[in-house]
């Protein structure tokens, strides 16, 4: 038995950050089954231990993959979109999916005695319609207009206008979105006094404020590259800047 499979499913569940996602797809119980061995855990839904680690070994090498640096004020506007798409939208859709599960089964468990979890509920579940509603107009309207626009400079030719006018009419519209955003996380983060866990926390609710810290920071990063990358490189572009 290696050093993995001897920790109990809730010790790897706290070491790894990724490990809860991939518990959640293979069926093993990290929270009330959480006392058991990774090897007894794995026994108990038929699946071989080596699989398990081998598939948390390669979620950590992804998650650093996608931390490796690139100069996106240097790239072409339509690898940083597809990036933005494949990355960030990904995870946004990934993650309100699983977040949504987690909220209503804490919130059963514990919110009771926590009712700032019903709080964090319709607060989360606001974002996330509003986020579907963004991602949506930015890949259908405003992301293939850039990228069009970027061709037509790079084939020098003449830059079709929108049936928005200019870029920037749009731009706006998405960056009020993105403040509203922010404000969804703030309020979110106060309610969870910061994602501090109570001390009665099981290991579900342990999981559900370093899920939604891990999804304010992505969001972080998604607009950061969207307002101070994308949007403004895009504008000066239609300007010929």
């Amino acid at each position: 038995m290696s050093l993995m499979t001897a920790k109990t499913v809730r010790e790897v569940a706290l070491e790894h950050p990724g490990a809860t996602r991939i518990f959640e797809k293979l069926g093993i119980d990290y929270c009330c089954g959480g006392n058991r061995s990774l090897e007894e855990a794995c026994q108990k839904v038929n699946i071989p231990a080596f699989l398990v680690i081998d598939s948390l070994e390669l979620a950590e090498a992804a998650e650093q993959a996608a931390r490796t640096a690139r100069n996106w004020q240097m790239e072409p506007l339509s690898e940083l979109i597809a990036h933005i798409e494949r990355v960030h939208h990904g995870y946004v859709r990934e993650e309100t999916v699983r977040l949504t599960a987690l909220l209503e089964k804490v919130c059963l468990a514990h919110g009771k005695n926590h009712a700032e979890l019903f709080e964090i509920r319709r607060l989360f579940a606001g974002l996330a319609q509003e986020l579907t509603m963004h991602m949506m107009k930015e890949e259908r309207i405003l992301f293939p207009y850039i990228v069009r626009m970027e061709e037509a400079v790079i084939q020098k030719e003449p830059i079709l206008p929108g049936p928005f006018g200019t870029v920037g009419n749009p731009v706006a519209m998405m960056q009020h979105e993105h403040d509203s955003a922010g404000q969804a996380l703030r309020a979110m983060r106060k309610a969870s006094a910061d994602y501090v866990a109570p001390a009665d926390a099981c290991v579900s609710y342990k999981t559900l404020y370093k899920a939604l810290e891990g999804f304010e920071a992505d969001l972080h990063q998604h607009i950061h590259l969207e307002n101070n990358i994308l949007f403004p490189r895009a504008i000066a572009m239609e300007k010929g800047v």
